[in-house]
């Protein structure tokens, strides 16, 4: 068995990692032998003391951050629950939006979908779940056209972006879990990517600002 590439981090210092995960790989293990690859495990071969402290969908490419140690962990798992981080995705959804400056705001609370586990739904019991989104561009090409998107997640529920992105009638291309067939045929992956993260340094107190550009464009449909 080839062994797994070593890990290029945009940031590392004695506290934290950042790091660029591509689409398809794992967090954290899933059960299965076949899932026990993943970021935290390749991590944790080169920096022992790495942790994980957030999560990307599997499909989901972009900048993680992970703590280097047990404080490390604690003081950023508080800064993304005080939603102290800054944290800015893009994708590329279905349909055509139209471009704008201005943010809009999606403001629908989720639950777990139960019978349909993992899927997430959005109930008037569920959690408070709001993003911001912005269309960057547009193309009318194709039987439905795209759109290229800023989101910002004000809140972080599982699957927040690809369920608010569907409820409005836009899901993100590649998306096998809330979109149809036709969705999911139109691009080979979830096209969504954490592309910014921004945090003051727990230790240093330094605010970091790291930048990630997605593998995918528009102009590639």
């Amino acid at each position: 068995m080839t062994a797994p590439l070593l890990l290029q981090p945009i940031h590392e210092d004695p506290h934290l990692l950042v790091l660029d995960k591509p689409a398809g790989l794992l967090c954290v293990p899933d059960r299965g032998e076949d899932k026990q690859d993943c970021l935290s495990a390749r991590a944790a071969r080169q920096w022992p003391d790495a942790l994980i402290v957030h999560r990307l969908d599997m499909w989901t490419s972009g900048l993680v951050v992970m703590a280097r140690g047990i404080e490390m962990q604690r003081a950023l798992s508080a800064a993304f629950a005080d939603r102290l981080m800054h944290k800015r995705y893009e994708a590329i959804v279905d349909g055509v939006l139209p471009v704008q400056d201005d943010w809009s705001l999606i403001d629908a609370p989720l639950m777990a979908d139960w019978p349909r586990r993992p899927l997430q739904k959005i109930d008037p019991a569920g959690k408070p779940s709001r993003t911001h989104w912005r269309a960057l561009a547009s193309s009318s090409s194709g039987e439905a056209g795209a759109t290229h998107m800023l989101l910002e997640p004000l809140t972080g529920r599982t699957h927040q972006l690809r369920v608010h992105l569907a409820s409005i009638g836009h899901p993100i291309l590649g998306d096998a879990l809330y979109g149809d067939a036709g969705v999911q045929a139109r691009a080979p992956r979830l096209l969504l990517h954490a592309s910014e993260l921004g945090f003051v340094h727990p230790i240093t107190q330094q605010d970091l600002r790291f930048e990630s550009k997605p593998d995918f464009a528009l102009s590639r449909l």
